[in-house]
């Protein structure tokens, strides 16, 4: 009995030196990240720099610590052992889906399917990666119920395990540009032909100098991806509604420039339709017909 209450004061001891050291170094490591966090706000580099400066801080104490405690732990008792092996097949099950979080983070370290500040989409939610941690990652949401995928303002917390369960759609990572159409329908007694001419000019001016940066991203990309693009240049194409002749102007932008290239165009559109008058856009009308009534 008397070994046996031996024991137990050592391992009572032991276990709660360790836990009082463990936790020392844990608070020792935050104060040092916090004050490298205080140094990096202070400094006159760009916000790149500092989230990046911010980011490799956190893992490198995260990791140190983690050593540090695993070599503090290392020279456990058997018994010890036996515990914490009983105890981390137990969080094993409560925190799977961190674990898979976890795994999702280094996949998206490793991987790179996006990476900080590409214009992602995934489970329906779109927007800019504005950050990535160990268990989620942070978009700046586009769409929604603003047009043209501005931004809304809101931030959306998305688990790292998505990148394992759920479709992503990076607008970046494959030659970074993205297809535009711009529908432009005309009445049919306007003159399509002359319409389809000055839209082409148009389009030709609002994305030449996009068209030659897509080229060269292009080959760059077609050893990574099978991207085959014969014709970069923009094109209109003729369709008929039953409203009048649509016209659709198909041309490549840059993701964050649709809307801006969109407005532009239009304008442009708006001011050459003016000056011709046998143009005329299309919208829907109505027409009542009312027979002829006769007296008896």
């Amino acid at each position: 009995m008397f070994k046996n209450f031996v024991n137990s004061r050592l391992f009572s001891s032991y276990f709660a030196y360790r836990s009082l050291a463990s936790l020392g170094l844990i608070l020792v490591f935050a104060l040092l990240h916090r004050f490298i966090v205080y140094l990096v706000a202070r400094s006159e580099a760009d916000p790149v720099t500092k989230y990046r400066a911010r980011k490799f801080s956190a893992y490198l104490l995260t990791f140190t610590a983690f050593i540090l405690i695993f070599l503090l732990w290392s020279t456990s008792s058997g018994q010890f052992i036996t515990v914490v092996g009983l105890a981390s097949a137990g969080l094993a099950v409560a925190l799977k889906d961190l674990i898979v979080d976890l795994m999702g983070w280094i996949f998206i370290m490793v991987r790179k399917p996006f990476t900080l500040g590409d214009r992602i989409e995934v489970n329906g939610v779109k927007g800019d990666v504005v950050d990535l941690r160990s268990f989620q990652f942070s978009l700046l949401e586009v769409g929604n119920w603003v047009s043209a995928d501005q931004s809304t303002g809101r931030v959306a917390h998305i688990p790292n395990r998505y990148v394992f369960t759920h479709h992503i759609i990076n607008y970046n990572n494959g030659f970074g540009f993205v297809w535009n159409e711009i529908p432009v329908l005309i009445t049919f007694e306007s003159n399509w032909r002359k319409a389809k001419k000055i839209l082409e000019e148009i389009a030709q001016k609002v994305s030449l100098h996009f068209s030659e940066e897509a080229e060269k991203a292009l080959r760059k990309r077609m050893a990574k991806f099978m991207i085959f693009y014969k014709h970069l240049n923009p094109k209109v194409y003729t369709s008929v509604q039953d409203s009048g002749v649509l016209l659709t102007i198909r041309y490549l932008c840059k993701p964050r420039t649709r809307r801006g290239t969109e407005e532009e165009i239009w304008e442009m559109v708006l001011g050459a339709f003016e000056k011709e008058p046998d143009i005329d856009l299309a919208y829907p009308t109505y027409r009542i017909y009312q027979p002829e009534r006769t007296d008896d």
